[in-house]
């Protein structure tokens, strides 16, 4: 018999950390087993290390315009080492407050892989390679999460072939890139890149990018992103057989019926993640998994009550926030409490190329196909005098609102810091205001936010400044 925890969490990352810092708080005795580091994927190779690149490019290619606002600088350049140094730092700082948190919790961490038994016990083979430890507890929670997933016969190599793992780590930036999938994390690297001063070509499956995305949104970014000088192909399906290395790496698409060759140094494949599943000993439970990842209910238990899954290994959103909210109520209905289930459409979802993209709730295409009479109100960033002080004029807020009620159905935005917008949108999706609610919010000026207060005017064609 091994020592006794209420819930033992396979999986440090952003789901399973929260999650055993609130059992903390509920009085419950919790241990994390982590093979790699505390934080996860999001912290050592997704949301942090990816956003503190974009963040340096944004600043690099702000600063080569720095004479627009009167600033006269001397020649602009880029010691990528640095770079990678400032990401490594950032990382490394919040990792230590991680560890800082789950001390605090006295929340016992154990550093290596986690299976489940056939007694529901957790074995933990650690990481010196010699140990194993045996953790009896009444609840597992399964938080896994996911890695970057590949396409048959477009094996990655880390040399001409990169997922964003390996891309991460690159300690010099090449001169072209090709990005296969023009999803989120695909049109994140697109903006980046390009705003480092890659030659960047994005290949999309899908007729448009961001393709889960409101179309109006999609077609902003890819006309401002090709401003920037991406090529953007979408309706294209990549042919992984024809793909080649030498001086550089070669592969062909498929675009409407032709075939077309696409050159440059490297190759990102950026299309999905997948969860890890594997050498967690599933097959020594009754947990369902469909289209590989674990079936759960609504509070996040699997076939087998006392074993919960969250996150990216249970498919839906794949998003750190979602992992996190999850978390939380798995381990409040662990502790006995009602947490009331996640409703996906007040997920807020952002991509923080450049500009910036941010969501919350029904697309007005989505609205429409569930039957809803909607009316929208867009309003441009053109017409916003914070945005023009920036020099970020581009994008807009559009609102989805519905006709009988006014309530607002979903909120979609292109352009400058949306992502730190989007709450508002999400506190009136919370609380089911009216357009008119959102508009009679005084938004002071000036701000980026009075866009949104324009574009609830505007739902019933009274914006004052369209």
């Amino acid at each position: 018999m091994g020592k006794e925890y209420d819930v033992v969490i396979i999986g440090g990352g952003t789901g399973g950390y929260v999650a055993a810092i609130r059992g903390s708080q509920l009085g419950l005795s919790v241990a994390v087993v982590e093979k790699g580091k505390l934080g996860g994927t999001c912290l050592h190779t997704g949301c942090i290390p990816s956003k503190a690149l974009l963040r340096s490019a944004e600043v690099y290619a702000s600063t080569k315009k720095a004479d627009v606002f009167g600033v006269i600088v001397p020649e602009v350049g880029i010691d990528f080492s640095k770079v990678q140094a400032r990401k490594e730092e950032i990382t490394d700082r919040l990792f230590r407050g991680i560890q800082h948190l789950l001390k605090k919790g006295k929340i016992d961490v154990y550093e290596g892989k986690g299976r489940i038994l056939e007694s529901r016990n957790v074995s933990v083979q650690l990481n010196d390679g010699e140990n194993e430890v045996i953790l009896n507890p009444k609840n597992i929670i399964i938080a896994t999460g996911s890695r970057p997933r590949t396409l048959p016969r477009l094996e990655v190599d880390g040399k001409y072939v990169m997922t964003s793992d390996e891309a991460l780590q690159m300690e010099e930036l090449p001169k072209s890139m090709i990005i296969v999938g023009g999803g989120v994390i695909g049109i994140e690297w697109a903006s980046m890149l390009a705003d480092f001063g890659l030659e960047v070509t994005v290949i999309e499956y899908a007729e448009q990018i961001i393709p889960t995305e409101d179309k109006e949104i999609s077609k902003e970014l890819q006309r401002l992103l090709k401003k920037k000088g991406v090529k953007m192909v979408t309706g294209a399906k990549v042919l992984p057989e024809t793909l080649e290395k030498g001086e550089q790496v070669s592969i062909k698409a498929e675009h409407r019926g032709v075939e077309k060759e696409f050159s440059a140094d490297k190759l990102l494949v950026s299309v999905g993640r997948s969860p890890n599943i594997e050498g967690i000993s599933l097959e020594n439970t009754t947990v369902n998994v469909h289209r590989g990842f674990i079936v759960t209910n609504e509070y996040y238990q699997t076939a087998e009550p006392n074993i919960y899954a969250i996150g990216d290994v249970i498919g839906g959103l794949q998003l750190a926030h979602v992992a996190s909210h999850e978390g939380v109520i798995a381990i409040e209905h662990i502790a006995g409490n009602s947490p009331t289930p996640l409703d996906p459409t007040l997920v807020s979802k952002c991509i923080y190329s450049s500009p910036e993209v941010a969501s919350i709730g029904l697309t007005e295409d989505e609205a429409k196909v569930q039957g809803l009479k909607v009316k929208t109100g867009k309003f441009s960033f053109r017409a916003i005098g914070k945005a023009l002080v920036m020099g970020e004029p581009d994008g807009f807020v559009k609102l989805v609102v519905e006709e009988e009620t006014n309530k607002l159905v979903g909120a979609h935005m292109v352009g400058p810091h949306v992502t730190n917008m989007i709450t508002e949108a999400g506190l009136a999706k919370v609380l089911s205001v009216t357009a008119q609610d959102i508009a009679s919010t005084i938004h002071p000026h000036p701000t980026l936010a009075e866009a949104i207060g324009e574009a609830a005017l505007a739902v019933d064609g009274n914006a004052i400044h369209a």
